[in-house]
């Protein structure tokens, strides 16, 4: 059957792929505004910390709204194609679950910015959207597992070596998009 969230917002094809370049791209994004910050002869240079921090969680959050839109029309395609409410009781419920978990993310990772633990973000947010993965996975996507558990390493890569926060985004954003070309439909 059709008519269930899993099946109207999952992680397949273009879905998966978009997603995969939001967040290389967003790494990509956020590593030159760290280092335009950084050096000295770049413009970027002359923005206080605060407005640089802003412009990282907007870029943040704008990644997420992407990413939630590509859910959204995505289910709403397999949802036209196999002529079903893309909107039923289940869907409404699982969504409204998917928006808190996001919140609670941002949440952890803004009280983390605010605490000053800056080195811990990118592995807290990747335990947290390895978590994302593996509760909203369902039994026929058991290989949303493996995004899961590579996200949850990279996160432990992480805490281990700080600067490995740029290739850990850059390869969860490579693994989505190579998931989303291996399984299709």
């Amino acid at each position: 059957m059709h008519d269930t969230f899993e099946s109207n917002f999952s992680l397949k094809g273009f879905t998966s792929i978009l997603i995969g370049l939001y967040f290389f791209i967003a790494g990509s994004l956020i590593n030159s505004i760290v280092e335009g910050f950084l050096i000295d002869d770049n413009p970027m240079g002359m923005l206080s910390p605060q407005i640089v921090e802003i412009a990282i969680l907007a870029l943040l959050f704008f990644v997420f709204l992407f990413s939630t839109l590509a859910l959204f029309f995505g289910g709403r395609r397999t949802a036209k194609k196999f002529d079903y409410k893309l909107w039923n009781t289940e869907t409404k419920i699982a969504f409204r679950n998917y928006i808190f978990k996001v919140i609670v993310i941002f949440s952890v990772l803004i009280i983390l910015m605010n605490l000053g633990f800056i080195n811990y973000l990118t592995p807290v947010f990747l335990i947290l959207y390895g978590g994302l993965l593996a509760l909203s996975m369902n039994k026929q996507r058991k290989n949303l597992l493996v995004l899961s558990g590579l996200s949850i390493f990279l996160a432990v890569i992480c805490l281990l070596i700080p600067s490995y926060w740029y290739a850990s985004l850059s390869i969860i954003g490579i693994a989505h998009i190579a998931y989303g070309i291996a399984v299709r439909y």
